[in-house]
């Protein structure tokens, strides 16, 4: 089922840069904590911690 599931090097690439800039985002909303701090901690989290996820368990084919 899961044999045809994998991550090209484009795709990696693109789910790296998702990660730091959601990463980014997180980690100044933690800083500045606007009046909606709470949303948008789990609107940058989610996609991060995701990608990450992808990223570790998806493997990468050449």
């Amino acid at each position: 089922m899961f044999e045809t599931l994998y991550l090209t090097p484009v795709t990696g690439a693109l789910t790296v840069f998702l990660v730091v800039v959601c990463g980014h985002l997180y980690r100044q909303n933690w800083k500045t904590q606007p009046p909606n701090a709470r949303f948008r901690s789990w609107l940058f989290g989610v996609p991060a911690a995701l990608g990450l996820l992808a990223l570790a368990f998806v493997p990468l084919k050449f």
